[in-house]
């Protein structure tokens, strides 16, 4: 025991041979862990399949590379040599990075989330922050949206992530809905028979669910009513404008009034 502890007193380059077994332990031990956190940050980096490949690089070597100045700080740490100075320049450093990147930095971490959770996918119509359109890409940076009317709508993921998403394909189906008024001379069964004539007329309406139609307000002056029907996501705004226009027509056909508002204007002589 003596002999051994002897030996690890012993001076090795102004080092004691235990410090120096000790340190090297530690690195070993900071570079397997830098190798499984590195496995880590490339498999949810690598799920960004449509993100820009230097992106992705960019974010694997500043990581690799903040770890390995962590693993130098650590092991000389474990050797002894005083690191407090090397630590607070580091500190301002990193810092200075991440108050000039911080736009950045919540983009990137708002994408790692979308990544992680998948509230949508490529092809989804989804609503995002007053936003009504299909999702063309998905990267670290940014969620590129085509809206109806052919717009490219860049929403950074930091607020993709912080506002609320309504996605409209993840069921399979949209359901159409559009309210049509009568007069209140019209039977409702024969105006319920007339909606239900222009969604059978409609294209791409879905059997089940199957179309329903409901008395949903008594106005001053008519009554009105809601015709629902369900169709696929990619062919909703075909069959919405069908059926807007079915249902003049099969209201004529049934004889039913469509009200509307009338003014009428007196002229009184003196």
């Amino acid at each position: 025991m003596e002999n051994l502890s002897d030996l690890m007193t012993m001076s090795v380059g102004g080092y004691s041979l235990g410090k120096l077994l000790s340190a090297g332990l530690t690195l070993l031990i900071c570079l397997l862990a830098v190798r499984l956190i590195m496995k880590a940050v490339q498999k949810i980096v690598s799920r960004a399949k449509h993100a820009n490949e230097r992106l992705q690089k960019l974010i694997v070597n500043s990581v690799k590379a903040l770890l390995y100045v962590l693993t130098v700080i650590i092991a000389a740490g474990a050797l002894g040599v005083n690191t407090t100075s090397l630590t607070a320049i580091m500190s301002v450093l990193t810092l200075g990075v991440t108050m000039a990147a911080q736009d950045i930095l919540g983009n990137v971490a708002g994408g790692l989330v979308l990544l992680s959770t998948r509230p949508f996918s490529i092809g989804d119509v989804v609503e995002i922050g007053g936003t009504v359109g299909t999702v063309r890409e998905i990267n670290l940076n940014h969620t590129r949206i085509e809206t109806p009317d052919g717009q490219i709508v860049l929403q950074p993921n930091s607020d993709v992530s912080g506002s609320k998403i309504v996605n409209y394909t993840a069921l399979g189906r949209r359901r159409v809905v559009c309210r049509v008024s009568a007069s209140y001379d019209a039977p409702a069964a024969e105006v319920k028979a007339a909606c239900l004539e222009a969604v059978s007329a409609a294209p791409n309406v879905l059997g089940e669910p199957a179309p329903d139609v409901f008395v949903s307000n008594y106005g001053s002056s008519s009554i009105e009513y809601t015709v629902r029907c369900w169709t696929k996501p990619e062919d909703y705004w075909e069959t919405s404008c069908a059926l807007n226009e079915n249902l003049r027509d099969t209201f004529a056909g049934h004889n039913v009034e469509m009200t509307y508002d009338h003014l009428n204007v007196h002229i009184v002589e003196k």
